[in-house]
């Protein structure tokens, strides 16, 4: 009987629980009801108190499932703004059949951890279209260079700068100068489309997409309908680009 009545209390505790803030008008418990509810979970636990564990556990599952499904939704309605931003740099192959979209800070060491994974996808797969979406979240100097990709780029630079920046460090008006002139840009060219409101309008809406796709920080990765958040190994890419959903 014990178990019966442990099993009947995590019945009520986790819907109670999962949809408290959510239950549409009407639909919630009445006080007298609700009453009840917690005087059969009360002898349940003092009866088995792994209950509340395995409550606490179902309303995990609960959670992420729900966080999952919202994620999806998100993806689908942002798609254009993700997948087909004229204003994005583009690497692989541009006619690819997969698109894989990157959020990244050029100084965040995660993002640079994944960069050497992420140069391997595109060798071992001709067919995956990488865009990469600037989210500079780690200061002035991550605004600074994200601005200067942005210039490179219309330049045809901007792979090559990103090159740089990736594997160096904090940048600076002095270092990107002499980045400039390594890679054979125009410095000046390149101070002017800096200090362009339209590259910091593409960086607000960079940033305004990852707070609707709700992305809270670097790296992250969209591919499908599926959202990978952090450091990814290269077989969680490879399979979800192999079933982009």
């Amino acid at each position: 009987m014990p178990r019966l009545l442990s099993a009947f209390a995590l019945a009520l505790l986790v819907p109670l629980a999962a949809g408290a803030q959510s239950a549409p008008p009407g639909s919630a418990f009445t006080p007298a009801q609700r009453a009840e509810i917690v005087r059969i979970v009360r002898e349940a636990l003092k009866a088995d108190p792994s209950i509340l564990r395995d409550a606490v556990d179902a309303l995990r599952v609960e959670e992420g499932r729900r966080h999952e499904a919202a994620t999806r939704t998100a993806i689908s309605l942002e798609s254009k703004d993700l997948l087909h931003d004229q204003r994005d740099a583009v690497a692989g192959n541009p006619a690819g059949s997969t698109t894989l979209v990157e959020f990244y800070d050029i100084r965040c060491p995660y993002c640079r951890h994944m960069l050497p994974v992420v140069e391997q996808v595109l060798r071992q797969d001709p067919q995956v279209r990488l865009v990469f979406k600037e989210m500079p979240v780690l200061g002035p100097a991550s605004r600074l260079g994200a601005r200067a990709l942005l210039a490179a780029a219309r330049q045809g630079a901007y792979l090559k700068l990103q090159a740089r920046l990736m594997r160096g460090g904090a940048p600076t008006e002095d270092s990107l100068h002499a980045d400039a002139e390594a890679l054979g840009l125009d410095w000046a060219r390149l101070q002017r489309d800096m200090a362009d409101p339209a590259i910091q309008e593409k960086i607000d809406a960079n940033l305004a997409l990852a707070r609707r796709l709700g992305i809270e920080g670097t790296p992250a990765f969209v591919v499908g309908s599926k959202l990978i958040a952090g450091e990814a190994e290269m077989a969680e890419l490879q399979t979800a680009i192999a079933r982009p959903e």
